[in-house]
């Protein structure tokens, strides 16, 4: 995994989020709920 990522930081640049993004992002992982059941993964969104 640490080949996917460059050392020379020149190349990159931060952006800004809006608050929007960032609250629903947030609220759609808090909704999420992952059961596991034996081999099998089940993904709800508890909306």
């Amino acid at each position: 995994m640490e080949k996917i990522y460059t050392n020379d930081q020149s190349h990159c640049k931060l952006i800004k989020s809006k608050r929007e993004t960032v609250a629903f992002l947030l609220n759609y992982s808090k909704s999420l709920k992952i059961i596991q059941a034996k081999d099998l993964q089940f993904e709800s969104n508890m909306n």
